[in-house]
């Protein structure tokens, strides 16, 4: 069974020319299995900051984050890049897929570059295209993909260790009604077994949310 994801008094401060800046202040929060959690708010209140330091990708100022029995502040550098590669899948914004490789190559290159064989890199992202609706569109490189089918490939690569958490940064943001019906069902799928934590403004995702983090009247309620 996959673990929580619990988050305590986290806080995260920029300085910059002197003037003390926190997005994140004193947040508490928890993802379960199973049940997405929604971050709200608008620009700048520190949604994608959030998920960065769900990433390991940035140290908080204060406060922990613990997935199961791993409290990242306590890994050493070389124990947090093992925990983005094996742990945390992240699907972001822009889709950031290579323009000159295929749907399949962009899947296939974590996995390649993490020393899997080109024979079981292939037969996984294959599975994991197929698994997303994209059996279909191996060859096509992402200029020949609409928007949704992006960040289908972008998803099945985030999936590529089999992440036990999926971490989402306005997967929606450019995609038109049909497509983000497709995405919202997929990333429900995808949540049925594992932590999801998910960063947007788009009242369309709403329905894939069993849990909700208004990150916006967090900050309100934190200056206030």
């Amino acid at each position: 069974m996959t673990a929580d994801l619990t988050v305590e008094g986290l806080t995260v401060e920029y300085v910059t020319g002197g003037q003390a800046t926190r997005p994140l202040e004193d947040l508490d929060m928890t993802a379960r299995p199973g049940l997405p959690v929604l971050l709200l708010g608008p620009s700048g209140c520190g949604k994608t900051t959030l998920l960065s330091c769900l990433a390991a990708i940035l140290s908080p100022t204060e406060g922990t984050i613990s997935f199961g029995d791993t409290e990242l502040s306590a890994l050493s550098a070389k124990d947090r890049t093992a925990y983005r590669r094996s742990t945390v899948g992240v699907v972001f914004q822009a889709f950031n897929l290579v323009p000159s490789l295929n749907a399949l190559e962009n899947v296939q290159a974590p996995l390649l570059a993490a020393g899997v064989s080109r024979v079981k890199a292939t037969a996984r992202a294959t599975d994991l295209l197929e698994q997303v609706g994209l059996s279909h569109r191996l060859r096509n490189r992402p200029g020949e993909l609409s928007g949704g089918q992006q960040q289908r490939v972008a998803i099945a690569r985030a999936l590529v260790h089999e992440p036990p958490l999926l971490l989402a940064d306005e997967p929606t943001a450019h995609l038109d009604h049909v497509q983000v019906a497709g995405v919202v069902e997929l990333l429900g799928n995808l949540a049925e077994d594992r932590v999801m934590v998910v960063a947007t403004h788009d009242d369309r995702l709403h329905p894939l949310g069993r849990e909700v983090v208004d990150l916006g009247k967090h900050q309100e309620r934190t200056r206030a």
